[in-house]
């Protein structure tokens, strides 16, 4: 265990620009140098609760972990649960285009003063416990929280969940989306393995919500919730997808027949999260609330209707199958490991379109040669690297490109590539830019 010893004043005051500066060099951030920026451990974390004077113990909250899903799960439910008119905080990451995305309050990102005030009054402090970009963010968005007195919060995980900074807190409900292979050297390599740590955020006497039912992971968290005494609910046992509509407006959207075991009569839900993919994302979110409800949160199903439909409108989501333009149809996707693909292509599948024109790029550290595989063969690629540190170089990528059979050109940058694809483009064919967050994070 580190020691610490803190002032807790800095007396600067610091400009907007200089905190984000501050933030992005001085802070390791895994998201753009990858595992340089990773701590094994919650001893940063706690140093800053501490300093802070414990403020995650300040207001209830919900807890979401998972491979993939987890972000639109966290904005759904906060959708949700702003609908009721409970004053909702949500804190996910990354970001696409604004720092100050991954912490709001009903839709409103942190104001750039507050972050500005928080560092400029800590920075003493933080450079003597020597935290990461997300350690920090996290700190940052509990306080905020705190200081605005929420009544409840999303805490989306950033990687992982027994050693991930947000798991400080003690929620009102867990939620474990999913489990596939991404961060293998963090959480293991094996669906065991991974899972085990993303179990790492049940704790005792709180229920969990698992959103998909896997047999090599379901085990391990039916072991650790009897272990916890923490009640455990399959959201995919509970209900099912009796049909559903996707139709191609200027926003389009998804129109979902939903049925509960035990409960004829279905639950009809408009969805602006069009993609496939959103369907067990629902079905989860829907779990949750039945969950909350039981907790005796006041969630009445007008509210979860609206929370469902407005879900853009209340938290500002992007990147999730997003239409940039409709000609050509250009859609943004940020699915980024193999088990993102695996969605995108079966969403590729329901659209109508001539030719397929895909802008790529992604980070070094994924499974690219995965990724690279699932992708369709009779589409041209437009291939490109994202102006972070971590993304994998055009020409790299076009080399395990072509051993995979799949045809294209590299590019200086994303928007030459998107530009490109979109000359080329026919009046019905489709562009998708996607491979990265971070490719995706610069056309939204």
């Amino acid at each position: 265990m580190k020691i610490f010893f803190i002032l807790t004043h800095s007396p600067s005051k610091m400009t907007y620009k200089q905190t984000l500066d501050y933030f992005y060099a001085q802070l390791p951030m895994f998201h753009r140098i990858g595992a340089a920026a990773y701590k094994a451990d919650l001893d940063n974390t706690i140093a800053l609760c501490r300093l802070l004077k414990h403020p995650e113990r300040n207001f209830s909250s919900i807890h979401v972990a998972g491979t993939n899903g987890k972000g639109s799960t966290s904005h759904m439910l906060a959708s949700v649960l702003m609908e009721t008119g409970l004053k909702t905080g949500l804190f996910t990451s990354p970001h696409l285009k604004d720092f100050r995305e991954r912490i709001t309050i009903n839709g409103k990102k942190i104001p750039r003063s507050t972050v500005s005030r928080f560092v400029s009054r800590h920075k003493t402090a933080f450079d003597a416990i020597g935290p990461s970009f997300f350690e920090i963010t996290f700190a940052l968005a509990a306080w905020w929280f705190s200081e605005e007195k929420v009544d409840i919060a999303v805490m989306e995980t950033g990687m992982g969940g027994r050693l991930d900074s947000t798991n400080v807190i003690t929620p009102e409900l867990s939620i474990i989306t999913n489990i596939d292979f991404d961060h293998m050297q963090f959480l293991g390599d094996t669906l065991e393995a991974i899972s085990r740590e993303k179990a790492g955020i049940i704790k005792k006497g709180i229920p969990v919500v698992i959103g998909e039912t896997q047999a090599e992971t379901i085990p391990v968290f039916r072991k650790f919730a009897q272990e916890a005494k923490a009640p455990l609910f399959q959201a995919d046992q509970q209900f099912s997808i009796s049909s559903r509509t996707y139709t191609r407006h200027r926003v389009p959207l998804l129109t979902m027949q939903i049925l509960r075991k035990g409960n004829p009569e279905p639950i009809r839900l408009v969805s602006p999260l069009a993609a496939s993919y959103q369907l067990k994302n629902t079905l989860t979110v829907l779990q949750a609330v039945e969950v909350l409800r039981q907790k005796h949160y006041k969630i009445s199903d007008h509210q979860l209707r609206d929370g469902i439909r407005h879900v853009i409108r209340n938290t500002a989501l992007m990147g999730r199958w997003q239409t940039l333009s409709l000609k050509p149809l250009t859609i943004a996707d940020i699915g980024h490991n193999a088990a993102g693909i695996r969605e995108l292509t079966a969403q590729l599948r329901m659209v109508r379109y001539d030719h397929l024109h895909f802008v790529m790029g992604v980070v070094s550290d994924k499974d690219v040669t995965a990724m690279l595989q699932l992708l369709p063969k009779d589409a041209t690629y437009y291939f490109c690297k994202a102006a972070i540190p971590r993304a994998l170089d055009a020409g790299l990528l076009a080399e395990k490109a072509h051993s995979a059979n799949l045809k294209g050109l590299t590019y200086e940058s994303v928007q030459q590539a998107l530009e490109t694809a979109r000359t080329a483009a026919g009046a019905n064919d489709l562009v998708v830019v996607g491979g990265s967050a971070f490719v995706v994070a610069e056309v939204v």
